[in-house]
């Protein structure tokens, strides 16, 4: 049986925390900056927790790492 890749897009958008969970990064933030307020574009910073259910998935995603 060949090896789990990877793939590659789930490595540059995902991060499994120490506890297991998935963290992900928030959208919304990269065009028409221009109308949104300072602390929308403030509060979209950082990793949140990913829904639960996702967790599955995201595991198969990042299997190879």
């Amino acid at each position: 049986m060949p090896k789990m890749k990877t793939k590659k897009a789930a490595t540059k958008r995902l991060k499994m925390s120490a506890t297991g969970k998935v963290l992900r990064t928030q959208g919304g933030k990269s065009h028409l900056n221009g109308y949104k307020p300072r602390g929308r574009k403030r509060n979209l910073r950082g990793t949140v927790v990913a829904k639960e259910v996702f967790n599955k998935t995201a595991e198969r995603m990042l299997q190879g790492n």
